[in-house]
């Protein structure tokens, strides 16, 4: 591997890990709204139904940005890959965008995609908490 394709490897791992962390903090800030806003629809006797949906909304919102992420990790681990074998014949660096269109599902595909990480555990909590609380509580009230 060439020295300035190693480079150019080594920035974008950079990038991408940056991105990466980024949207960890995203999905916790996320995450901490949908906790703020429970509590603010429980103390102010906000509509559960109403409550139940904009959570689900986060719930989902964070499922987006965690398969975004997701594509983020697997380009970063094929850019490892590539920095460890450097007798390899890697493709061209900086391709994330047009290695992602080329295996791009369709639209059912997105939509799995997006619902299996709705359904990964730390994506899930606190929203199914926070859902089953508000349920409770409407049924109580």
């Amino acid at each position: 591997m060439e020295t300035s394709e190693a480079a150019l490897l080594g920035r974008e791992w950079t990038a991408l890990h940056r991105d990466c962390e980024a949207s960890e903090r995203s999905v916790l800030w996320i995450k901490l709204g949908a906790v703020a806003l429970t509590a603010t629809a429980v103390a102010l006797s906000f509509d559960a139904v109403l409550t139940i949906v904009l959570v689900g909304v986060l719930w989902l919102q964070e499922a987006i940005v965690r398969t975004g992420q997701a594509r983020l990790v697997d380009r970063l681990l094929y850019v490892e890959g590539l920095l460890r074998d450097t007798m390899a014949s890697p493709r061209a660096p900086c391709q994330l965008y047009s290695d992602w269109q080329a295996m791009r599902p369709g639209t059912m595909g997105l939509l799995a995609e997006y619902l299996a990480a709705a359904a990964r555990p730390t994506v899930a909590f606190p929203y199914a908490v926070l859902l089953v609380l508000l349920l409770a509580l409407s049924a109580a009230g």
